[in-house]
């Protein structure tokens, strides 16, 4: 009795750790793009508390005839956020207003908006759980 426990247990154990260590990829493709000017920033996060702070993950890419696409590899299962922005004028950085308020274009995963202040972790968030594609709105 005790070895088919031991078995059980040890089989449960082997599953859980390869789900745990399944990889996947995430393509997020970008639309709504004006001008082929500058470069898209985009971070990846996992966690409310980092959100639109500090992300797990960032790239930058090159806007084709008002296109970009970008393919995130080796993505853990979990639950993320993404959010972009378009350094049109290719400083670097998102510009604002006094307020705080982008100037340049930006954009969520699951297209989040915010009230009154950026969009929450809650609207942007969404599970990876295979291979996925995400549409993301550039405004």
């Amino acid at each position: 009795m005790q070895r088919s426990i031991l078995i059980v247990i040890l089989f449960l154990s082997g599953v859980i750790n390869s789900i745990a260590q399944e990889k996947h990829t995430v393509t997020l493709e970008f639309e709504g793009i004006k001008s082929n000017k500058g470069s898209l920033f985009i971070a990846l996060y996992n966690t409310e508390d980092t959100f639109l702070k500090k992300p797990l993950n960032g790239t930058i890419v090159e806007i084709v005839n008002k296109k970009a696409i970008v393919i995130l590899k080796d993505i853990s299962v979990g639950v993320y956020a993404v959010s972009v922005f378009h350094d049109i004028n290719d400083n670097k950085k998102m510009d604002t207003n006094f307020l705080g308020i982008p100037k340049e274009p930006t954009g969520m995963s699951n297209n989040a908006k915010g009230f009154m202040g950026p969009p929450k972790y809650k609207d942007a968030k969404f599970e990876v759980l295979k291979d996925i594609k995400l549409n993301i709105n550039i405004k």
